[in-house]
């Protein structure tokens, strides 16, 4: 498999969503009878039931409790990130504040600054709490070196589901200057569902689920505000990554009997690109940049990489993407833009009708096509125009 990119080296050819489409039906559904449902299995054997597959991700400028709160609402899912301003600061404003009017060759450095103010256990708890008093689910994330200590604080506070989130996620890390994860033990001393992330192959998907995870992140470099493709050289296109890692979790739910979901975290952000992660077998998506537009997210029509803060080797920037309209907006419409950036709902279920696909999984049986020209076919005056498809 590949093809020789030099003397005695070859490379496999991979695809990214501007270079595939998904084929019609011979059967069509009315979008209005799909069923977009998403389960993240419990260690209880029960499970965690969201009437939409989208995720918002854990980064600053995208969530807090009050767009947590809403996401829940509307049937989604957002996630607090445990080492961002809102466990650092009592009221994080002021710095939030800071980093959206900073000049663009300086928020990098204010970012770095800004995120050296010790995390405060108190304040995870907190935000817990807050979210649960507001009647919806709490979903955190940390990397691995802090999940032990704040996954004992999140549980304590009640929170439902627990993210191990990192740039590149395995099951076998070697170091000598400091103790590895064991993910293993981690998951089994946890009551709640822990998901693990990031991965882009078969192989640590595999292991990863052997390690009774309930759910892994697929996607290293995709997102909007991450640099690691230009920092690192890392990254596999989401379509080559979703897929192999789908593979995956078919081979491990075929052996144990164990369904566990993968979600395609990054890269997606517009509605057909939400569809083509579904599609490539997907069971949920994680989104960023798509909510950071949204009123209610803290960022301010602002965005930022979860690895921006770094000290050493930042890899994120802040972006702006500008306020659009409301959370509600931008995942059920009405649409007021015609770029596919608002009604990601209605771009799914529309989709999962012209496909003849009834529900997700059903969904992931979708012919696929490679079209590297699918979104550029008789569409010159949109381009010229920069408008519809003609926008990026």
């Amino acid at each position: 498999m590949g093809m020789w990119i030099g003397r005695n080296r070859k490379a496999r050819v991979t695809y990214g969503f501007d270079e595939i489409a998904l084929v019609p039906g011979e059967i069509t559904i009315n979008p209005a009878e799909v069923d977009t449902s998403f389960q993240i299995p419990k260690p209880d054997g029960g499970v965690i039931k969201l009437s939409i597959p989208i995720i918002a991700s854990a980064m600053d400028g995208v969530t807090d409790v009050k767009f947590c709160i809403e996401m829940g609402k509307l049937g989604g899912l957002g996630v607090i990130n445990l080492e961002g301003v809102q466990t650092r600061y009592d009221d994080p404003a002021e710095v939030l504040d800071k980093i959206t009017k900073a000049d663009k060759d300086e928020v990098t450095e204010l970012i770095q600054k800004a995120y050296l103010e010790p995390i405060k256990p108190k304040l995870i708890s907190r935000r817990i709490h807050e979210l649960k008093k507001a009647g919806v689910l709490a979903a955190v994330s940390s990397i691995p070196q802090k999940a032990e200590e704040f996954g004992k604080i999140a549980q304590d506070a009640g929170a439902d589901l627990f993210i191990v989130q990192s740039t590149v996620s395995t099951v076998r890390h070697i170091s000598t200057q400091y103790k590895s994860m064991e993910l293993s033990r981690f998951c089994k001393e946890m009551k709640i569902p822990v998901i693990v992330g990031n991965a882009v192959t078969y192989t640590v998907t595999l292991e990863l689920m052997q390690c009774g995870i309930a759910g892994v992140l697929i996607g290293v470099g995709p997102g909007a505000a991450c640099t690691s493709r230009g920092v690192l050289g890392l990254g596999v296109p989401q379509v080559t990554a979703t897929v192999d890692c789908a593979a995956a979790r078919d081979h491990h739910h075929k052996k144990t009997g164990n369904y566990i979901p993968i979600i395609t975290d990054g890269g997606m952000s517009k509605g057909g690109d939400v569809c083509k992660a579904l599609a490539c077998g997907s069971d949920a998506v994680m989104v960023g940049s798509a909510f950071a537009r949204a009123k209610e997210a803290p960022g301010r029509g602002n965005h930022w990489g979860m690895a921006t803060p770094h000290a050493n080797l930042p890899r994120g920037t802040r972006i702006k993407v500008g306020v659009t309209g409301s959370l509600k907006q931008i995942l059920f419409g009405p649409a007021t833009v015609d770029d596919g950036s608002q009604n990601l709902v209605g771009a799914i279920t529309t989709c999962m009708g012209n496909v003849g696909a009834s529900t997700i999984r059903e969904f992931q049986e979708t012919e696929i096509i490679i079209a590297p020209s699918i979104k550029t076919e008789g569409k010159l005056f949109q381009t010229v125009q920069s408008v519809g498809m003609g926008t990026r």
